[in-house]
Order: C-alpha cells, then structure tokens, then sequence
C-alpha cells in the first residue's frame, strides 16, 4: 500500500500548532472518545507486539482526589481541572499475553519471563513508545495534552496498581484545552546538533 504525507493542516495539529496545555475549558472529554484513542494508539508498532502500556483514566472527583495527593505542588490544580488524567503504566509482566499477540513465535514468553531485566527494559521502552503514540492519538482526536513527571511514582503505584505488575511512568492530562494556560514555544535543537546521516 503506497503512502502519502499528511496535509500541513495535519502536521501542525499533531506537532508544529500542539503545545503542552496548562489550563482547561469545562469540556467534558466522552468515554466513547477514550476507546477511540486507545483503538489508535494500540496500533502503533512494539518489539514483539509486548503493548506493555497499561493506562487508567482518572475522571471521577473521587479518583481525581485520590491522584492529587500524589503530584507535585505545580502539578495539582491543572489535573483537577482537566477532564481526564491519564496514569500511562508499564506492565512488567506483559509477558504474560504473548500467546495471544505474538501467535508467531510460541515460545515469546521464555525471552523474558526468566529475565527481569530484560523483561523491565523491553516493558519501559516498549510503554514509553506507547504513550507517544497517545499523545498522537489524542491530538488527531482533537484532544489537547498536558505530560508531565512530577509526581510520587511509589505512591502513584500504591494508589491505582497496587498488588499489579503494573509500574507509573508518566501521567498526562488531556481534553479541551485553554489557550490562557499554553506557554510561548520554548527552543529545540537543530538537526545538526542532534542527527548524523552515516
């Protein structure tokens, strides 16, 4: 199947007009909406298909409230705001449903089921892509996205994946975004400081 690029309408969307957003409008953000970003962003690609990401979507005051008590000072108000936070998690055992996502290769679960390091890494790295993919996702969704740290990993863990394989590696809020809560565009660096083509 021949590809071709997106309109530039498209692209700004996704990455040039897209900013970190800090504020929010009283939007509220459908949980038919989440199943469409999650239908999204399972497709893109992970080693081995693992899809270690694991996500729980805080909505509720309640769990919004459970949360707060774990984010930095800076982190609070715009979560309580924002019509959903999203936990982005890992699961370490991701393993265990390779029969089901990897049908190819039978004996998938033996890489890494005798292996805690590799396991750990492949579950960190693969989670990480996918919570880029989330991003992506909720934007072309016409979403807006606030990622951030800043936040008790431990108490996160204890607090929404206790007794899990499940471990905290980054919370994200999104919905409707307030254009008074977006900050001029910090710098990047030049393809020439970053990239060499070899």
């Amino acid at each position: 199947m021949s590809q071709t690029s997106l309109d530039q309408a498209s692209l700004n969307q996704l990455f040039f007009d897209a900013h970190t957003h800090n504020a929010w409008q009283s939007k509220v953000v459908p949980e038919a909406l989440l199943h469409r970003l999650y239908d999204m962003l399972r497709m893109g690609p992970t080693s081995a298909n693992c899809c270690p990401a694991r996500i729980v979507f805080v909505t509720t005051q309640k769990a919004k409230e459970k949360l707060n008590s774990a984010l930095a000072e800076g982190n609070r108000a715009k979560s309580m705001a924002a019509p959903v936070t999203a936990i982005i998690g890992y699961d370490l055992h991701f393993y265990e449903k390779l029969g089901k996502l990897f049908p190819n290769a039978p004996d998938a679960r033996s890489w890494f089921d005798k292996d805690e390091q590799t396991a750990l890494n492949t579950a960190f790295r693969n989670g990480s892509l996918q919570g880029g993919y989330f991003i992506v996702a909720a934007r072309a969704l016409g979403l807006d996205c606030g990622p951030m740290s800043g936040f008790d990993t431990a108490l996160v863990d204890q607090l929404f994946f206790e007794g899990t394989s499940i471990k905290t590696n980054f919370i994200c809020n999104i919905g409707y975004g307030d254009e008074k809560g977006v900050y001029p565009r910090n710098p990047r660096l030049d393809f020439e400081e970053v990239c060499r083509i070899v």
